[in-house]
């Protein structure tokens, strides 16, 4: 008989497909649920492409790590906003986005069998890699606040941990996590001969006086701290698929295998809009996140009714809420009939590790994908929505 592989078959679908395919199916429906940005790249970005008609170079094969104008380019982005040096003690690697990053990271430090600890509710996407290259997910609740905790990490970690991973600003939640949680952490992953996995996509969507931290910018932690970065978010480039990381130099041959086995090399277009986007488009980003922060204040203003059915879970980054409500609707369910009989979708919480549990049902919100006008539409919809199915 013909069959998929069983390590494939173990992988949870992808939650976004299945959301875009209830969407399709309901016309009118308002998608409050993937987690891009309404703008798209900023002009110096396209400028770029205009190279591509005057060096045929650029239509061969590259260099695996990238190419090195944009090396240099976010070289400079790494020191100048993370605080991250590079030098002969760790390599960026251009990447054909943030979740080729993380799978350039797991299959270089990872065996099967070996096991990842992730702070859940976890980005679905991680843990679905995990599970394709046959390592193992171990998902450590976060507090009430929904900061990882130190202590329950360290007693998580066996002979056969790997890495301890960290979304920050989070994906789902929109927590920040503190810059002396994720020390201690990284700290903890040094005494422990551990990979401090750091995902960054969101770094620059932080709101309130939430602040980001890099933990690679800690004095000892290149030898075993690789982080993750991403232009889709921050510049309007989730279709380009760019993104890169930063990795200690004994993983280069490990990720030079692998990304040369996966990808040969970056897509130079993409990388050329890079380059455009970091030397000129900062200006354009902190516009469009200065009215990005508007939009959310808004969301969050008119997302208040829901409390009494449970809490909005405090958010002081990306582009999320995280809504928790007590009931034992199952988080698909109410999916499911939030977007057929009220036109709005989200995401259930179940994608991401939380099934509802002591029956509380979880979803998550985007309000970063759209205009202003029509997130304040989708919020209405999701406030009266919820209000139906719970309130009856």
């Amino acid at each position: 008989m013909f069959r998929e592989s069983t390590r494939i078959a173990r992988v949870q679908p992808p939650i976004i497909p299945i959301v875009g395919d209830l969407i399709r199916q309901t016309p009118g429906a308002i998608s409050l649920g993937q987690g891009i940005v309404s703008w798209g790249p900023p002009p110096e970005a396209l400028a770029e492409l205009s190279r591509l008609d005057s060096n045929p170079e650029l239509h061969r094969y590259n260099a695996v790590f990238g190419l090195p104008e944009l090396i240099d380019e976010i070289t400079k982005k790494l020191r100048e906003e993370n605080r991250i040096p590079v030098d002969d003690k760790r390599r960026v690697f251009v990447t054909a986005g943030g979740n080729m990053a993380f799978y350039n990271a797991l299959l270089a430090v990872a065996d099967p069998g070996d096991e990842i600890i992730l702070p859940a509710p976890y980005y679905f996407n991680h843990e679905m890699a995990i599970t394709m290259a046959n390592a193992r997910c171990v998902p450590i609740p976060v507090d009430e606040d929904l900061q990882p905790r130190v202590d329950d990490i360290s007693d998580a970690v066996t002979s056969r941990t790997r890495a301890v991973v960290t979304v920050s600003p989070n994906n789902p939640t929109g927590a920040v996590y503190r810059p002396e949680t994720l020390g201690e952490i990284n700290e903890l992953c040094r005494e422990r001969s551990l990979y401090h996995i750091s995902d960054e996509a969101y770094e620059h969507f932080t709101f309130d006086g939430a602040v980001h931290f890099s933990p690679a910018s800690i004095p000892g932690a290149e030898g075993h701290t690789i982080s993750l970065f991403s232009m889709s978010k921050s510049y309007g480039m989730a279709g380009w698929r760019t993104g890169y990381m930063i990795a200690p130099s004994h993983l280069v041959e490990a990720i030079n295998k692998i990304q040369d086995t996966i990808l040969i090399c970056p897509p130079a277009p993409s990388q050329l809009a890079a380059i455009g986007a970091l030397r000129g488009g900062r200006e354009y980003l902190q516009r469009n996140l200065s009215e990005l922060a508007g939009t959310r204040a808004r969301a969050r203003a008119m997302l208040e009714p829901l409390s009494k059915y449970g809490r909005i879970a405090p958010a002081g980054g990306a582009l999320y809420y995280w809504i928790e409500l007590n009931t034992g609707h199952q988080p698909l369910a109410i999916v499911e009939r939030l977007v057929r009989e009220h036109r709005v979708a989200v995401i259930p919480g179940s994608a991401f590790g939380d099934a509802g549990n002591n029956g509380v049902c979880r979803l998550r919100v985007s309000f970063g994908a759209l205009a202003a006008d029509q997130v304040a539409e989708g919020i209405g919809r999701l406030v009266a929505g919820v209000e139906k199915i719970l309130g009856g």
